[in-house]
């Protein structure tokens, strides 16, 4: 029973962080089209950098071993962008719509609640032989290191003389001086439900929270790392069908995510009830949906594939990533980019 549990551990840890320190995909993906701003971009990629090479070094001595499953290229490309587009109408992505749910947001709720029964209509459903059939074309070997004949190791160093080049030149631009708020807490609760933390500092944590996951993972009995889209599909099963074998170190996971956002917000006093306006609950049900679609199409959401199999080096999780970008780039041209161009266009005129 400690080895489920410890997926709740590691989903409390998750959601606890993401929530204090506002670490959001999402509104990293859409700043690199609409603001020209890559540093959650480059935030992530510490993420991955500091859980590849703590799996490097797991691999090394023994304490577990990475397998490589083959993926569907076409399904990883299509689901991922469908994911990508989905991620931006809900407001965020999977994790997003967890820490934001345990935060009290009504959108987020509604989001995740589409996010999860499209998921597990799609892996268990009427959508699965749609599913199937287009994830029946185009399947290669997803490991990289085998594909390229280049040894992990020398990956993993790539990727991180890359991340640390871009973060040096980030962390050396001149920083934004922003208006500091009256401190309302002290000792540790300020530490941990109050101080400011550096999105970079946040990445950090994050990464290790990541590689944390596979060891407690592997005591389950489930190799893997950190994972949303699947576990919540087996969570809305279990409710329906009652199935006690669908709870598994996954569902645990995603249970924890939620209960350390509450925690956290709770703890800051930002835990407050807010009912969205009628757009934003239309866009929150489309981008649930296209979610759960789109994540189990391509195996993977944001943190599936974008988060734990870049780090693992597999071809999915980096395709994965970069069509979730073009997704969320697709989508908030239609959101925030073309809006914009057309008030700028009637201020023109009426001048």
């Amino acid at each position: 029973m400690w080895t489920l549990f410890s997926g709740m551990i590691v989903g409390i840890l998750l959601g606890f962080v993401m929530q204090r320190t506002r670490f959001c995909l999402t509104g990293g993906f859409r700043d690199m089209y609409v603001q020209r701003s890559n540093k959650m971009f480059y935030a992530l990629l510490i993420a991955i950098t500091v859980q590849s090479m703590g799996l490097l070094l797991l691999n090394w001595t023994g304490v577990l071993k990475v397998s490589y499953d083959s993926f569907p290229l076409i399904g990883t490309m299509i689901g991922s962008f469908i994911f990508g587009m989905g991620i931006i109408l809900a407001g965020g992505c999977a994790t997003g719509t967890y820490y934001r749910a345990g935060e009290g947001l009504i959108g987020s709720w509604i989001a995740l609640c589409l996010y999860a029964f499209t998921s597990a209509v799609t892996k268990f459903g009427f959508l699965k032989p749609v599913m199937e059939a287009v994830n029946s074309k185009t399947v290669y070997n997803s490991d990289m290191s085998a594909t390229t004949g280049i040894p992990m190791w020398i990956l993993v160093v790539i990727l991180t003389i890359f991340t640390a080049i871009v973060v040096t030149k980030t962390m050396r631009k001149p920083k934004k001086t922003l208006p500091q708020l009256k401190q309302k807490f002290t000792g540790i609760r300020h530490v941990l439900f109050e101080k400011k933390y550096h999105t970079f500092t946040a990445a950090v944590i994050i990464g290790l929270i990541a590689l944390l996951a596979w060891p407690m993972s592997y005591s389950a009995g489930r190799e893997g790392g950190l994972g949303i889209t699947t576990p919540s599909a087996k969570l809305i099963k279990f409710l329906m069908t009652g199935d006690t074998a669908l709870i598994d170190w996954g569902v645990y996971l995603v249970i924890g995510i939620f209960v350390g956002s509450y925690i956290a917000a709770k703890g800051s006093r930002e835990f407050k009830w807010r009912l969205p306006d009628k757009i934003t609950i239309r866009n929150s049900a489309i981008g649930g949906v296209f979610m759960g679609f789109g994540a189990s199409m391509a195996g993977g959401c944001s943190i599936g594939n974008g988060l734990v199999a870049t780090a693992t080096m597999s071809w999915q999780g980096w395709i994965g990533l970069a069509f979730i970008i073009l997704g969320t780039w697709f989508m908030s041209y239609f959101i925030f980019v073309r809006p914009m161009q057309q008030l700028k266009a009637q201020a023109s005129v009426s001048v």
